[in-house]
């Protein structure tokens, strides 16, 4: 099994459609391609899987401990003939200045994969070599094996920014380069690019993106550059993750167009702790999966199919009746939305928790409304970045004392959420303290914060667990 990374000295070089062109190369030369992506990043992961066919996996070397990223890397990527990385940001930015957790580097250092640079060409020439021999030389247990051209204006354009990189002594090989041009690019939207349910790529831009790559691009020469875990030491051997005793319970799990934002590795930890993965689509369907024994609602747009969610009344029904009856329920970000009485323009408050804090069905609200308040959208970002979180009582996610780490990145705010929802969160962010978190009534915790389970896999068994009693009651 060969590995690379698609790294670039900055975000908005061009990494995902340079990765996109070289995994559909050589998923059609017939090879099985692994799909990482570096960072809490969800929305590359879904164009990877709908290139690759096969599920893309996050590898963040702060929210997750390193041996769990090793782990997680070879456990992902056997099978595969080669797993291609996507990175994030520039290639040494991680949570600091002068620390590498969270960065591509240290994936790179984790992984044992060579580096391939993107870098934007565009107002360049022989500065290239200067760009090129900075990154390549900062730090020399990362090993920037190849240089990719984006944005070039013309072929004498690339002809001058081979022969400058070629200048260097030792320096990275050329791999190629892409063409500056409008076909190639991805549809955006505030948290980035459009999802791959909602822009699903047309096999007419696969083909062009395909022929442009292999035009353009030594796919040879990247075969060749991939390495495996045998051909370079990795820092430590990594025992594999012990797999929870007990009887199996299913476990709901939202998917569709609204709710595609979700952690892998999220769903393979519960699924290790003895849970069955049941899923549902709070768009279409008008039940939740049968004989389930707790409920997990991940982040999405559901902002942007507002109308279908609250036509879903059944569905809004069940999820209600769930709660009503003590199910486990955890939610995050746009999960946690979906469970206020809906997004702005919306109809007139109603309130939804009666006299004894049970969820009522009195009125019509647009989504579920266990949390009686409204969700506003904002033109600029409310929160951005990583998050630690530690439970001050015991919960469906564990004891008192439970700590996690996750990522806040969304541009809506609630109102204020009475006292009836107990915060259950201490966060930190970057060991400041921030407003506490983590909304709690009954057996449902809801929150923006998307938390990765192998920050701490005893909190997908403890969830596991706490469905597994209540499915016993």
């Amino acid at each position: 099994m060969k590995s690379i990374i698609i790294a670039a000295p900055m975000s908005g070089s061009g990494k995902t459609t340079v990765t996109l062109g070289i995994m559909e190369c050589l998923k059609r030369r017939g090879l099985k391609v692994a799909p990482f992506k570096v960072g809490p990043d969800y929305i590359d992961p879904g164009y990877h899987r709908l290139v690759t066919g096969r599920p893309s996996i996050n590898l963040d070397g702060w929210m997750c401990p390193p041996d769990f990223v090793r782990e997680t890397f070879l456990h992902h990527a056997s099978g595969a003939d080669i797993s291609v990385i996507e990175g994030v940001m520039g290639l040494f930015d991680g949570v600091g200045g002068v620390r590498e957790e969270g960065s591509t580097a240290q994936v790179a250092k984790l992984t044992g994969a060579p580096v391939i640079l993107v870098v934007d060409a565009r107002g360049q020439a022989r500065s290239m070599a200067a760009l090129v021999k900075g990154f390549a030389e900062f730090d020399p247990q990362v090993r920037v094996a190849g240089v990719i051209f984006n944005n070039v204006a013309s072929e004498n354009h690339a002809r001058i920014l081979r022969e400058s990189v070629e200048s260097l002594v030792n320096g990275p090989k050329v791999v190629g380069w892409l063409p500056r041009e409008s076909r190639l690019a991805i549809p955006s939207r505030h948290l980035g690019l459009l999802t791959a349910e909602e822009n699903p790529l047309p096999a007419e831009y696969l083909d062009h993106l395909a022929a442009v790559t292999r035009q353009h691009i030594d796919l040879g020469l990247i075969w060749a550059m991939g390495t495996s875990p045998a051909d370079r030491p990795l820092p430590f051997d990594t025992p594999a993750l012990a797999v929870t005793q007990g009887s199996s319970v299913r476990i709901a799990v939202a998917r569709d167009e609204a709710f595609c934002f979700v952690y892998e590795d999220n769903l393979r930890l519960l699924r290790r702790a003895g849970a069955e993965i049941a899923f549902f689509s709070p768009l279409r369907d008008e039940a939740l999966p049968s004989d389930i024994g707790g409920i997990y609602l991940p982040g999405g747009y559901p902002e942007v199919f507002a109308d279908a969610l609250a036509d879903n009344g059944a569905m809004k029904g069940a999820i209600l009746d769930a709660i009503a009856a003590g199910m486990p329920l955890y939610a995050e970000c746009g999960g946690f939305i979906y469970l206020t009485r809906g997004v702005e323009d919306s109809p007139p408050p109603i309130p939804l928790l009666n006299q004894e804090g049970v969820p009522g069905r009195a009125g019509v609200v647009d989504f579920v409304g266990v949390f009686p308040v409204t969700t506003r959208m904002l033109p600029r970002r409310k929160a951005l970045g990583y998050r630690e979180i530690e439970t001050v009582a015991d919960s469906i996610i564990g004891p008192t004392g439970t700590i996690a780490r996750g990522h806040e990145f969304h541009y809506s705010e609630m109102e204020e959420i009475p006292a009836v929802a107990e915060r259950l969160y201490r966060v930190r962010r970057q060991g400041v303290e921030l407003e506490p978190e983590g909304y709690r009534f009954r057996s449902c915790l809801a929150s923006y914060i998307h938390l990765h389970f192998g920050s701490c896999p005893e909190m997908a068994a403890a969830f596991v667990e706490s469905c597994r009693k209540f499915k016993s009651m």
